[in-house]
């Protein structure tokens, strides 16, 4: 499939996304002071960029792992399928959890996960996503903590790609297509 022409406009510059994760980690360990051991769980791949700044800013001990959720592949449109492509190596049983999220859209991958892990019985779910996009929700869906609130845009940087571009951007970008 041939790629649309875009051009990318700055949305959100990667000192303010560095002051906000800053302060999100602040939060987050308010809220679980205390642990024996939060495990960070991030939604790949999106997530890979803000799961790493954010486990650095966190004074707290931790395990980090990974789910990897698709209901995009390489489209600017969510399918509404949500497959899960790989699950966690270690049990979250009773332990305290943070799921990671690059962005909540439709809301069908958050729900999804959310529901599958809540079934794994842990002590506490907690969710975070860097940027929330309400104007585009279809289920019910509100992380604990949101980085950032966005417009309806289709976005890229700071991990998140359109057709496993531009995921190396330091910022958060608009994408125009031309």
């Amino acid at each position: 499939m041939a790629q649309r022409p875009y051009v990318i406009d700055q949305m959100i510059s990667a000192k303010a996304i560095a002051a906000r994760i800053e302060a999100l980690a602040r939060e987050i360990e308010a809220e679980f002071e205390g642990t024996d051991k939060l495990v960070v769980v991030g939604l790949l791949r999106g997530s890979f960029v803000f799961i790493a700044d954010l486990v650095r800013e966190l004074d707290l001990p931790i395990e980090v792992d990974f789910l990897e959720a698709s209901s995009y592949g390489d489209s600017t449109e969510s399918s509404r399928e949500v497959r899960i492509l790989k699950d966690l190596r270690g049990a979250i049983e009773a332990r305290d959890v943070l799921v990671v999220e690059d962005i909540v859209d439709t809301g069908h991958t958050m729900h999804h996960v959310s529901t599958l892990l809540a079934s794994r019985k842990p002590r506490r779910l907690k969710t975070i996503a860097l940027l929330d996009k309400p104007a585009r929700r279809e289920l019910s869906f509100k992380a604990d903590w949101t980085g950032f609130e966005i417009p309806d845009e289709f976005v890229v940087g700071y991990g998140i790609d359109y057709a496993q571009r531009n995921r190396n951007l330091p910022f958060i970008g608009k994408v125009r297509f031309t």
